[in-house]
């Protein structure tokens, strides 16, 4: 989820542990409880520091080991021993026990977004990502809100945000039959599927589509169940004997796409100084383009003797923002 919602999950859980009678006892436990669930519900992403150093550091471990079983359990003890320090005075187990819940509701939450998790961690390092709850969920997000404000006018935050939270937890099932319908409806009009990525939007009826097959990759968007193609390619392995091919499967950049994305397709173009080869990302198509990419620029004119000119991974919504980004410069040693 974004940041945003996962701060008001942090503020909702402090107000759920208002139900637990040994934080409702004491004051100073609820406080630092508050603390540890405002904490422990930021904390799986404090791997978006790996910004400052690259895209392609970032997007290969964002929401990586930073949501995994051992962290999730390290960041709960961590956060509350920590807090503990300032306030010895309090439970412990209670204040571990509602921090740790705080970083378990987080990672949980972030599975069910198109971008996914390796929350599956040390077992394996596959993304997961169930793709029927939208990165920002303006329902979710709103109730929790609405249990805050609810909370300040002098609503008992515990029985407001436990019913908020039956709520949600319905939606998410509502949502998850809403895929499961729109897979079926797919499933019946293509064969030979190898996987269908579904992109949820803000909209609830709303779905974008990236479809797989032994032969095409379709790209469409649902829209009250209603299933319209707007892009078809045709399926291509990526050709590693090809030694541009081979080449660019070196650089940083693509290996991050590549670690991250599931559905994509990829094209050579021929320019008077160098090949690009370009990995694009189908899970979200937006206004005809395809934002999310990597791209490396080969040197070829000597023979064998190939180089990385430049290369680059992200988000960019222009070919013109691209093309600053790809500025030629000499492979780095």
């Amino acid at each position: 989820m974004d940041t945003g919602t996962h701060v008001v999950m942090g503020v909702a859980l402090g107000g759920l542990a208002t139900l637990d009678p040994v934080v409702q006892a004491d004051p100073t436990l609820f406080n630092a409880v508050l603390v540890g669930t405002l904490i422990g519900s930021q904390a799986p992403d404090s791997d978006t520091i790996l910004k400052l150093r690259n895209n392609a550091v970032y997007i290969r471990h964002h929401r990586g080991i930073t949501h995994s079983i051992p962290a999730v359990m390290m960041w709960g003890i961590g956060i509350a021993s920590a807090i503990h320090l300032f306030v010895p005075e309090v439970n412990f187990l209670h204040l571990w026990l509602w921090t740790f819940l705080a970083v378990i509701l987080h990672v949980f939450v972030d599975v069910f977004n198109a971008y996914g998790t390796q929350a599956y961690r040390p077992f394996t390092k596959r993304w997961v990502a169930y793709g029927f709850i939208n990165t920002f969920d303006p329902y979710i997000f709103i109730m929790h809100i609405a249990g805050i404000v609810a909370w300040n006018l002098g609503a008992a935050p515990g029985y407001v945000f436990l019913i908020i939270y039956f709520v949600i937890a319905l939606y998410y099932v509502k949502r998850y039959f809403d895929k499961r319908e729109l897979v079926k409806l797919i499933s019946r009009d293509f064969s030979d599927i190898v996987q269908i990525s579904t992109s949820p939007t803000m909209k609830q009826n709303v779905w974008r589509i990236a479809i797989e097959t032994d032969t095409y990759y379709y790209v469409g968007r649902a829209v009250n169940g209603h299933l319209t193609i707007l892009d078809k390619f045709e399926y291509k392995e990526i050709d590693d004997e090809d030694p541009i091919v081979k080449k660019a499967l070196t650089d940083t950049n693509i290996k991050a796409f590549l670690s991250f994305s599931p559905v994509y397709r990829y094209e050579l173009s021929y320019h008077d100084e160098y090949t690009e080869v370009r990995f694009i990302d189908l899970r979200y198509r937006s206004k005809g383009r395809y934002p999310f990419v990597a791209v490396a620029q080969i040197d070829d004119e000597h023979g064998h003797d190939l180089k990385i000119l430049n290369s680059y991974t992200g988000w960019v919504f222009t070919e013109e923002k691209l093309q600053d980004k790809l500025t030629v410069s000499p492979e780095p040693k």
